[in-house]
C-alpha cells in the first residue's frame, strides 16, 4: 500500500522510474564477465546509489576507469568515515593509500554493510585498477595520494574557518573534480579544465551533502563528525551540536541559510564547466550531480528539518530491486543538454528563491547569488521552450489514468515476485 501510495501522489515520476529501471537492466548486462570486475560493478551499485547507473552508460574504457576511481576513492572514504578505527593506525593507511591499490593482496576491515565488504574484499579493486591504461593508473593515483594526505591533515585539525572549511572540501571533493577531468582528457574525449572549475564542481556537491547531513553526522558513534565551520556556527551557537534542539530553532535555520548561501557561490562555476563539455555522456555524468545539489539546497533551505532528519530528495518508489528518487528520476531523464542544465537550475532556485526571508540577516547576500545564477540561466534564451523542473504539489490526473497507472504497477510488481531469486 505504501508503494501504490506513493504512486497515486506522485504519477510523474512513473515514467522516469520505468524508463531508468530498462536503461538499469541493460546496464547490468554490459558488466564484464572477469570475478574481479562483477564484484566492482555489484559493489559500485551498492555504494553509489542512482549514480552507479549514470557511471554504466559512459564509453566502456572510461567507464571501467571511473567504476575504478570511484571505488578506491569510497574506500578511502571508509577508513576516514570510520570513527571507530584510531587515529594512530588510520592516518598511516590514508597517507599511504595509494600504494595499496596496487597490491593484489592487501585489505583492511572498517566501515559497516556494503562498505566493510568493499574493504574486506578490496584485492578485487586493486586487480581491476592494474588492469587500467597507464594515463587512467597515473591520474587515480595522484588524485589518491593528495586526497589521503588532506584526510589525514584534517583528522588532526578542526575546520575552524571559512578557508579551512574550502580546503577540508578541496581535499574530499574538488580533487575528485580534477581527477575526473584528468580521466575524460585520458579518454581523448575532453579538454582538461581548469584547477578552479574542476575544483567548484566538487565543493558544491560536497557542501551540498555536509549541510544536507548535518544530523547524521552530528550523531556519528563512537564521536561525532563536525564539519560545518566555526566561523560560521558560532555566530548562531556555543556547540556546533545545539543546532539540533528545538529551542535553538531560529537560530538554526539562519546557520543554515547561511551555509547554504556559502554552497551557491560555486553555482556560476559548475555551470560553466558544464557548457564546455563536448561529448553527451561525460556531460549527463556530470551535469545530474549538479542538478541534484541544487535541488537538494532548495529542499533544505530554510527548512528546520535538516535539524530533526535527513532531509534528501523525495524517495517514493522501491520497485524491482531498483531505489530512486522520485525526483531524482526526472532529473536523470530529463538532463540531455545545457538547456535542461540551465533549467533546472533556473527552476531551483526560483524555488529557493521564493523562500527567502527579509528578516533573515543573509538575505542580502543570498539574493545577490541567486539572481547571479538566475541571470547566467536566462541569458542562454530557451527557459521558455522547457518543462519546469519543479514538481507541482498534489495529484492531477483522472480516474481512467488512475486506473491504467495501478493495473500497470501491478503487472510490474507481480512481474518482480516471479523473477525473485
Amino acid at each position: 500500500m505504501g508503494i501504490l501510495r506513493a504512486i497515486l501522489k506522485h504519477p510523474e515520476d512513473i515514467y522516469p522510474l520505468l524508463k531508468l529501471k530498462v536503461a538499469a537492466r541493460y546496464a547490468e548486462k554490459q558488466i564484464p564477465s572477469q570475478p574481479h570486475w562483477a564484484f566492482c560493478y555489484i559493489m559500485l551499485h551498492k555504494v553509489s546509489r542512482s549514480f552507479s547507473l549514470v557511471i554504466k552508460q559512459l564509453p566502456v574504457e572510461l567507464r571501467d576507469a571511473i567504476c575504478i576511481f570511484y571505488l578506491v576513492l569510497r574506500a578511502l572514504d571508509t577508513v576516514e568515515d570510520d570513527t571507530s578505527v584510531a587515529t594512530e593506525v588510520k592516518v598511516p593507511i590514508l597517507m599511504s593509500f595509494h600504494r595499496h591499490v596496487y597490491d593484489r593482496e592487501w585489505h583492511f576491515s572498517c566501515g559497516t554493510k556494503d562498505y566493510k565488504v568493499l574493504m574486506d574484499q578490496f584485492h578485487h579493486v586493486s586487480t581491476a585498477f592494474l588492469e587500467l591504461g597507464k594515463h587512467y593508473k597515473e591520474a587515480i593515483e595522484d588524485i589518491t595520494m593528495r586526497m589521503g594526505a588532506g584526510m589525514a591533515k584534517f583528522i588532526y585539525k578542526e575546520v575552524e574557518t571559512i578557508d579551512d572549511y574550502d580546503e577540508y572540501c578541496h581535499h574530499v571533493a574538488g580533487l575528485v573534480g580534477l581527477g575526473l577531468s584528468k580521466l575524460f582528457h585520458a579518454s581523448g574525449k575532453e579538454d582538461v579544465a581548469s584547477n578552479s572549475l574542476c575544483n567548484s564542481m566538487g565543493l558544491f556537491l560536497q557542501k551540498t551533502n555536509i549541510i544536507r547531513d548535518y544530523l547524521e553526522d552530528i550523531n556519528e558513534v563512537p564521536k561525532c563528525r563536525m564539519f560545518w565551520p566555526r566561523q560560521i556556527w558560532s555566530k548562531y551557537v556555543d556547540k556546533l551540536e545545539d543546532l539540533k534542539y528545538e529551542g535553538n530553532s531560529v537560530k538554526a535555520v539562519q546557520c543554515l541559510n547561511e551555509m547554504v548561501t556559502n554552497a551557491l557561490s560555486h553555482a556560476e562555476d559548475c555551470l560553466t564547466f558544464l557548457s564546455t563539455l563536448r561529448d553527451p555522456a561525460i556531460f549527463r555524468f556530470c551535469a545530474i550531480p549538479q542538478v541534484m545539489a541544487i535541488g537538494t539546497l532548495a529542499k533544505c533551505y530554510n527548512n528546520i528539518e535538516v535539524f530533526r532528519g535527513v532531509v534528501k530528495m523525495r524517495r517514493v518508489i522501491k520497485m524491482l530491486r531498483f531505489f530512486f528518487l522520485g525526483l531524482t528520476a526526472q532529473v536523470i531523464d530529463r538532463t540531455r543538454n545545457m538547456a535542461d542544465v540551465y533549467g533546472a537550475f533556473f527552476d531551483f532556485s526560483c524555488v529557493l528563491k521564493s523562500k527567502v526571508e527579509y528578516k533573515d540577516p543573509h538575505v542580502a547576500k543570498t539574493l545577490k547569488r541567486l539572481e547571479v545564477i538566475l541571470r547566467t540561466c536566462e541569458n542562454l534564451g530557451t527557459l521558455n521552450k522547457r518543462k519546469s523542473f519543479v514538481i507541482k504539489s498534489g495529484p492531477n490526473y483522472n480516474s481512467t489514468f488512475v486506473v491504467v497507472l495501478v493495473v500497470l504497477v501491478a503487472i510490474l510488481l507481480g512481474y518482480q515476485s516471479g523473477n525473485r531469486i
